[in-house]
């Protein structure tokens, strides 16, 4: 019933009783009763059936700084028109996963959330970050944005400036809600309120436990549990690592739908996949998407009609009906967002470099990365040994060593590199008699001055020996601090592969030194050993040229590792004694470690450490200048075998993989040969 047909009697009656006159004692600032009763009529009647959808293409405007300023359209990404739909309040849907690439829009859809519960459907609500540093760069550079430029969402939340106005950096009041956003790495923050909304964003970035406390997205769901069937859960994300991804295990738990669009040649519904974008050999731009159906090339230029006819199906049975889940590439991306050409050359880019690849495969495609954690059979690395020319072959340009110490012996072993980090085993030596034995650091002392002679008749010295400090710690800081850290360089390995650089330090730290405790007595670095053991492992599968094949001079493939032909059985089986197993808990959450497949792995532990040894050199970052220096001072001069062409534009294109550039701090240029 409308306002003007109300009989004269109830228009002008009080809700709260006939004899109760509203506007007698209180100054509610209304010009009568009706104003009153058109307030309280208001609030009683259930909210209009609206969409996230629907509510973004009414309310929702880009400011001026965005890529494509002015209304929001959901017709410019209409995959994301159900996935926003399934956020709204008469969806049945409670938990929505949505595995993505880069630049598809999923960010947007989750502001258009944010901004229709706070102007439809207001209620408490809870938008986490992987950390509190980037939640509050959020609030400055997305949600403050939102709100600004919706004007229905700034009659709701007040200016920050204002008295009392319950808008701060972090929390965002409104009518009938709350808006809190906090990191992944507090778990204060997640336990602080319920949450009937809880958007979880770039969940694989969040730390597997939270001080201590547990998984930060289970802390964050507990929150929703006061409010049973009403509650709306929302992760999206670009995915890591297979078996340790949380939006994979999410979205292969859902139903698993993908994005069917038709092809405009024969009309047969597929969806997108990387291996079916085809192009001529190094011409990226001539890419083209063919059809599953009917092999012909569908240009760039109808992806436009194929998203609007696109729909969602589901791929599998949810275990939850409760449940849904959406992934989709970025070969989606809309017309002047991410091209086929681009994926094309990124994808190009990326050959040759496995961190490269990962990221492609993350950001491009989508999908999980499969780490190389299957040892190579040690048979086969027999059959490849070699017969050294000389103690250090002639494309060694400096030499590096790895320490294992145990509890009787100090096992070392001395590796070679070259260009591409390529390397040669030229010595193992067992020094028996355990940290606790002054003779076997005397012998140690003693391996840092000895010389190992080049093909070039060179003498060589190590460059850095790095020791591990993981058995009788106290005496490694002693005798690394009496050498100096010039030469000699404890180390402590962590197992992770999410390290945002596999050796960092060096940090100082409390040691006993003579019975006397100092304070940052010793220099520590820090390695992700998983990494290095993950590289060292794809580093023994690369095959080599046979003697017949190869050119005298000439570099193997970059990081082929040459063992010698005295290297034992023993020794070799050491150096493949791990493997890189998936270990799930009771709730179902995996992460991989390494797990030991023999009891002795000292080769491949030794080894990892000559490697961080040669990171700390700065061997990775040297650029032309440096190698060509050594070579000099070898008396040599390598060729490296040219990678294929690949295309690649003069000027970085927007959403291109890139990696950034990494500091030169630690990049020196050495002298290491007399």
């Amino acid at each position: 019933m409308s306002e003007n047909s109300l009989p004269p009697s109830q228009t002008s009656a009080s809700p709260w009783g006939d004899d109760v006159d509203v506007t007698a004692d209180l100054d509610l600032g209304f010009d009568g009763a009706e104003d009153v009763l058109r307030i309280w009529r208001r609030g009683m009647a259930p909210d209009p059936d609206m969409t996230v959808s629907q509510w973004a293409d009414q309310h929702r405007w880009l400011s001026s700084l965005s890529a494509e300023p002015g209304r929001y359209s959901t017709a410019r990404t209409p995959y994301l028109r159900e996935i926003m739909d399934a956020l709204s309040t008469g969806h049945p849907a409670q938990r929505i996963s949505f595995m993505k690439a880069a630049q598809v829009g999923a960010t947007e859809a989750g502001n258009n959330w944010i901004g229709y519960v706070i102007h439809h459907a207001p209620g408490p609500m809870l938008a986490v970050m992987p950390s509190i540093e980037l939640a509050k760069r959020t609030s400055r550079g997305r949600i403050d944005p939102l709100i600004a430029d919706s004007p229905a969402l700034r009659e709701r939340v007040k200016p920050a400036r204002s008295r009392d106005a319950g808008n701060s950096m972090l929390s965002k009041e409104f009518p009938g809600g709350i808006l809190v956003l906090t990191g992944a790495n507090s778990a204060a923050s997640l336990r602080s309120m319920p949450a009937r909304y809880i958007f979880l964003d770039e969940v694989d970035g969040y730390k597997p436990s939270v001080e201590e406390e547990g998984d930060p997205v289970t802390l964050a769901e507990a929150r929703t549990t006061t409010f049973s069937h009403r509650r709306k859960v929302f992760m999206v994300s670009t995915p890591t690592i297979r078996g340790l991804s949380r939006i994979e295990r999410e979205y292969e738990a859902s139903d698993q739908r993908r994005y069917f669009v038709p092809c405009p040649h024969c009309g047969a519904m597929q969806w997108l996949q990387f291996d079916r974008l085809r192009w001529a050999k190094g011409q990226p731009d001539t890419a083209a998407y063919h059809c599953e159906a009917c092999e012909r090339p569908i240009a760039e230029h109808h992806k436009t009609q194929m998203l609007e006819q696109g729909e969602w199906r589901a791929t599998a049975a949810s275990a939850d009906p409760h449940s849904i889940g959406f992934h989709i590439s970025a070969l989606y991306s809309p017309l002047g967002w991410k091209s086929w050409a681009e994926i094309a050359r990124g994808w190009l880019a990326a050959q040759g470099s496995e961190e490269m690849l990962r990221v492609a495969r993350n950001t491009l495609l989508g999908e999980t990365w499969v780490e190389s954690g299957d040892a190579p059979e040690w048979q086969r690395l027999a059959d490849r040994r070699e017969v050294f020319a000389a103690t250090v072959p002639r494309l060694g340009l400096f030499l590096t060593a790895g320490a294992d110490v145990q509890k009787d012996r100090i096992e070392v072993d001395v590796w070679a590199w070259g260009r591409g980090l390529e390397s040669w085993l030229v010595e193992h030596i067992v020094i028996p008699g355990g940290p606790d034995d002054p003779a076997c650091w005397d012998k140690l002392t003693t391996l840092l001055g000895r010389t190992w002679v080049h093909e070039s008749g060179a003498v060589m010295q190590l460059s850095k020996l790095a020791i591990d400090t993981g058995y009788e710690a106290p005496a490694v800081y002693a005798w690394s601090r009496a050498v100096g850290y010039g030469q000699a360089t404890p180390i402590k390995g962590v197992e992770s592969f999410n390290r945002p650089t596999p050796v960092s330090g060096p940090t100082f730290v409390d040691a006993t030194i003579g019975g006397k405790r100092l304070r940052r007595g010793a220099r520590l670095w820090t390695i992700a050993v998983s990494t290095f053991k993950a590289e060292t492992y794809r580093f023994l599968r690369l095959e080599r040229p046979s003697d017949e094949d190869r050119v005298v001079g000439v570099c193997d493939a970059p990081g082929t590792i040459h063992l010698p032909s005295w290297a034992d059985t023993e020794w070799l089986k050491q150096l493949v004694a791990e493997q890189l197993v998936t270990v799930r808990n009771k709730r179902g959450f995996g992460h991989q470690e390494w797990q030991k497949m023999r009891e002795r792995n000292e080769a491949l532990d030794a080894r990892v450490y000559a490697r961080a040894a040669a990171w700390i050199l700065g061997a990775d970052r040297w650029d032309e200048a440096t190698w060509r220096s050594l070579e000099a001072q070898a008396g040599v001069q390598t060729k490296v075998i040219a990678a294929p062409e690949v295309a690649i534009p003069a000027a970085p294109t927007a959403g291109a993989v890139q990696t950034p550039r990494r500091r030169r701090t630690g990049a020196v240029r050495p002298s290491y040969m007399r």
